[in-house]
This record gives structure tokens, C-alpha cells and sequence, in this order.
């Protein structure tokens, strides 16, 4: 008897780009339909996974009561469903808990809305978000802790509990081919907190529903190999059983692919009951006959040419080696074909500023990131890597009004350039400790070291200095008293000066100039003035 391999659904990892709280993440429809077509495609392959295992235990147990010896492998089948089974339930709960998301009063914010660009049609509420998926999978505290994490601590129990029931001669060569994998090697060499943060965090919730399903593809994948395995040693036995119930199986490599790609596939006979020897099968694609291995089982294999839904169908002609009758059976597949595709932003925002390190995130889907070249044009400016994973750059002279930068990317013949502006860090604001003015006490005027400048919602790290102001002493009913202070701290004059404040003197600082990074030549920037009542 043949029974399905698991399919080997490697998804593309795709990065998204993290903007700063005030910009949303900018991912196009066309990658959002893409990944619904992916979700959907693979609910289907798990659906007909399902099917596939329908009758495969009553054959198992059918098998082994010929033999005494062979009842140890009718035993290990409820076991592994049941850990099978536990294991979807829990992957199942997680895609309903970030779809259906509550707020703090339990009421469900998530959910679906009818799509205004298909009528009759359905999409996320929340598909765009990735705050969802960040909240309930990561816990920014702890990065070994968080629901993505206990995820990850199931999947390898899972795996390691499923081989539990493959007889130790034999567990070697199952692993080989066990569709249930961690990547642990990717996220550490990124620099990733931890699994989750490198699969989950800022992930768009449209985006992480199909890993999910990926994973409970990987859990029937793997929940069939192990019957398949079972099935095979009660084969081994020598059991006679009559073929009764039959259907065409497709156990692909991927299930979405890039254009120009190859698409591999196992195209098998998947039978209820019964052992085939002696059986003849053959197997065509479309009507092309394929060869078939030792074991039965025919590969196809296409090259990626459009994109979208590609179909194929599938026969397998069954020969009774008794009566010479020929029975066929024929099922329709499909696959999803998607273009490479890449993307540059700056992780802060489109502005590139003079004097501080800039950070660009750069992805491109479907292309080894050893061979994403990236260069940058206009501005003064340069690009190079960062040690803790990105780019970094660095740009000297601001751009004009309608005047852009590029930084280009290029991959396996791809192209393509997001523009910025480039612009001086913004004016800080001078302050006398937390004050820019009005009235101070005599006391707290007194203590203050000097004039600081302030840099006011500006996310990146600088420092501006300041160069030197006037102060202005106006005493009530008296001449007013003058200090130069060059520099943010009072020098001894100022201090002086400073010194003298009472109650309804008025103190002026005048013609405060301070230098931030970036700034070229001898010339400062005029910060203005400030004035305080002395109470």
C-alpha cells in the first residue's frame, strides 16, 4: 500500500519594515491578496490531508491482527492522533484568539468586514495590523517567555513525541523527512530577541494567519508520515488486503513558489486498505505519463511560467492483476505562482537627517540576501552595513524642495529605488531647566548651571551644543546689567550676575546660538531668547 508523504510547505520569509509609531507599515494589496490566496490554498492541502488519512487506521489495525507481533503498531495510532489532534486544537485557538481579538472589556474588535473593492467578499478587519500579533505572541519582557515561544516549545515536543512511535532502527531515516521544523540558526544570526520576535513581531495579522496554517500542515504532514510508517511495517507482515477505496494524492515541495521556479510535486495512489503488490498503477500529468520509483510514487515537476492559480490534473490507472480491468481516478490540483519582489525603507521615516546614523531595513522576497546589492545616490550621502543587521546611512547636504535621494537595490536582475529627502536636524529649544520662560522663583533661578538646548520629538540620538548667548539683568528702577556667556554653562560673570536675582528683577537671554551634528563652517543657529520674572 502507498500511502502520502508529508507535503514540504516552506513558506517565503518575507520582512516587513518597521516605521516609527506614527506611520503605519506600508505593504501593498497585491502582497495581501497573495497572502490570502497562500492561507487559502493551504486550508485546502490540509483538508485534503484529512481525507487522505480517513481510512488509514482501520487498515493499520486490519493489517496487524494478522500477526500477534505486529499489535504494537495498531496501538501507537490513537497516540499519535491524539498528540496530533491537541496540537492543531492549539494552533487552531491561536488563529481564532488574533482574528477575534478583544479589548480590555472582553468585547471582539477583530473579526471580518464586508471588502469594498469585491462585493460579496470578506477580509480582516485587523489585516493591516501588527500590533495584534505582537501583543499576543511576544512578551517584550521576557523574549524567552511569550505565546510565540510556547509555540515553539510544543512544535519540538511535538516532534520529539511523534518519534516516540518510529522503532529506533527506523527513527534515523524518518527525521530525515519529518515536515515539523524550528529553524533555530536564522534569528540568532539576525540578531532576533528570540523564534517569535524573528517570525511574529511587527508582523501584519493577514501575514502570520498563513505560518499558521503552514504549521497545521506540518502536523498532518507529519501525523501521515508516521501512519504511513505504521502502515508499511503491517505491510512488511505479508497481510493480504483487497484495494477497495482509492484517491489521487499530491504531496508538493511548495505550494507557493516564484516565478521561474521549479514546482515539485509526489503524485501517488492513496488507498483506504489494502496492499498493491501485484497491482499495477501508472501515473500521467494532464495526460503525460510519469515514471514511477520502486515505491510506487510518480514525481512531477513544471517550471513556473504565470502567475496566480496554476492547475494540473492528476491520474492514476489501477490494473487488477487478476481480471486485467483498468479503473482510473483523476483529481485537479493547483499551486500559487508570485514574482520576486523587493523593498527599501528607512526604519524611522522617508527624511534622511544630516549628522546621525540613518537605519534602512532592505527585503526582497524570494532572493538569497547574499546577492542584494545596495547603493545610495544624492545627498552627500553613503550606505553601508550595520553590524546588528540593515544598513546604515549617512548624508551631508540637504535636498531642495521637489530634489530627492535614492537608495537602490538590485538582485538577480531586479531593480528598484525608494527616494528620500535629506534635511539638517531640526532647531532644539533652549531651557533653563525645564522652562523656556515666565516666572521662577529667586531661589531655583539661582541654582540653574545654564542654558541647555532641547531636542523635542526627534527620534534619533544627537546632541546639540550651545554656542553662547546675552544675559540681561533688569533690575526694578535701576540700569540694566550686561554678561557676554559664551557656551551653555554660566561663566563667572554670568554667575555673578545670576547671583544678584530678586524678587521683580527680569532677566533677558538674548541671541542664543547653539551647533547640532551636520552643521558646516563658523555660522551657528539662532535659537532666539527667553525671558524670566523673578518672584
Amino acid at each position: 500500500m502507498s500511502i502520502p508523504k508529508e507535503p514540504r510547505q516552506l513558506m517565503i520569509n518575507i520582512m516587513y519594515l518597521v516605521l516609527t509609531a506614527l506611520l503605519a507599515l506600508n505593504v501593498s494589496a497585491e502582497v495581501f491578496n497573495a497572502f490570502k490566496m497562500v492561507d487559502k490554498g493551504l486550508v485546502k492541502s490540509n483538508k485534503a490531508l484529512d481525507d487522505s488519512m480517513t481510512g488509514l487506521p482501520d487498515a493499520i489495525r486490519d493489517g496487524a491482527k494478522t500477526r500477534p507481533s505486529l499489535a504494537t503498531y495498531a496501538e501507537r495510532i490513537d497516540p499519535i492522533k491524539s498528540t496530533s489532534d491537541s496540537l492543531v486544537a492549539f494552533l487552531e485557538g491561536i488563529k481564532t484568539r488574533l482574528i477575534e481579538d478583544k479589548d480590555e472589556n472582553g468585547v471582539i474588535r477583530g473579526g471580518y468586514i464586508d471588502d469594498p473593492t469585491t462585493p460579496g467578499i470578506q477580509k480582516l478587519k485587523m489585516e493591516k495590523d501588527y500590533a495584534v500579533t505582537t501583543r499576543i505572541l511576544i512578551d517584550q519582557t521576557n523574549p524567552e517567555a511569550g505565546l510565540g515561544n510556547e509555540l515553539k516549545a510544543k512544535l519540538e515536543k511535538y516532534r520529539t513525541d511523534i518519534l516516540q512511535y518510529v522503532d529506533e532502527e527506523n527513527r534515523k531515516e524518518f527525521e530525515k523527512n519529518i515536515s515539523v521544523q524550528i529553524d533555530e540558526d536564522t534569528w540568532q544570526t539576525k540578531g532576533k530577541a528570540s523564534w517569535a520576535h524573528m517570525n511574529f513581531d511587527h508582523m501584519p495579522l493577514q501575514a502570520v494567519l498563513p505560518i499558521f496554517s503552514k504549521f497545521i500542515n506540518d502536523v498532518k504532514s507529519t501525523e501521515a508520515s508516521a501512519l504511513n510508517y505504521l502502515a508499511s511495517k503491517v505491510g512488511a507482515g505479508g497481510a493480504t488486503v483487497v484495494l477497495d477505496k482509492f484517491r489521487v494524492v499530491s504531496a508538493p515541495e511548495k505550494s507557493y513558489i516564484i516565478k521561474g521556479d521549479k514546482y515539485k510535486t509526489d503524485i501517488f495512489l492513496s488507498a483506504s486498505t489494502g496492499d498493491n503488490s501485484g497491482t499495477k498503477i501508472s501515473y500521467s500529468v494532464n495526460g503525460k505519463p510519469l515514471r514511477t520509483n520502486k515505491e510506487g510514487v510518480a514525481v512531477f515537476e513544471t517550471t513556473a511560467s504565470r502567475n496566480g492559480e496554476n492547475k494540473f490534473t492528476a491520474k492514476a490507472t489501477v490494473t487488477d492483476p487478476v481480471t486485467g480491468k483498468t479503473t482510473p481516478y483523476t483529481k485537479e490540483f493547483s499551486y500559487e505562482v508570485g514574482e520576486r519582489s523587493m523593498t527599501v525603507s528607512a526604519s524611522k521615516m522617508n527624511v534622511f537627517y544630516i549628522g546621525v546614523d540613518n537605519p534602512v531595513e532592505v527585503s526582497a522576497a524570494g532572493v538569497n540576501s547574499s546577492s542584494i546589492k545596495v547603493n545610495m545616490t544624492g545627498g552627500g550621502g553613503t550606505i553601508k552595513k550595520s553590524p546588528k543587521g540593515g544598513y546604515i546611512v549617512n548624508v551631508k547636504t540637504p535636498t531642495k524642495k521637489g530634489e530627492y535621494c535614492y537608495v537602490t537595490v538590485s538582485a538577480d536582475g531586479l531593480n528598484d529605488k525608494k527616494p528620500f529627502r535629506v534635511k539638517r536636524i531640526p532647531d532644539p529649544v533652549p531651557k533653563l531647566s525645564k522652562s523656556r520662560g515666565g516666572s521662577m522663583s529667586a531661589g531655583e533661578f539661582k541654582v540653574q548651571p545654564g542654558v541647555f538646548p532641547v531636542l523635542e520629538n526627534f527620534d534619533f540620538e544627537a546632541s546639540c551644543k550651545i554656542a553662547g548667548y546675552r544675559v540681561i539683568r533688569v533690575p526694578k528702577r535701576q540700569d540694566p546689567q550686561v554678561s557676554d556667556n559664551p557656551g551653555g554653562k554660566y561663566n563667572a560673570a554670568t554667575k555673578a550676575l545670576i547671583a544678584k536675582a530678586k524678587p521683580s528683577d527680569k532677566f533677558f537671554f538674548e541671541n542664543i546660538r547653539c551647533k547640532c551634528p551636520g552643521d558646516s563652517g563658523a555660522g551657528s543657529r539662532d535659537l532666539g531668547g527667553m525671558v524670566f520674572n523673578i518672584k
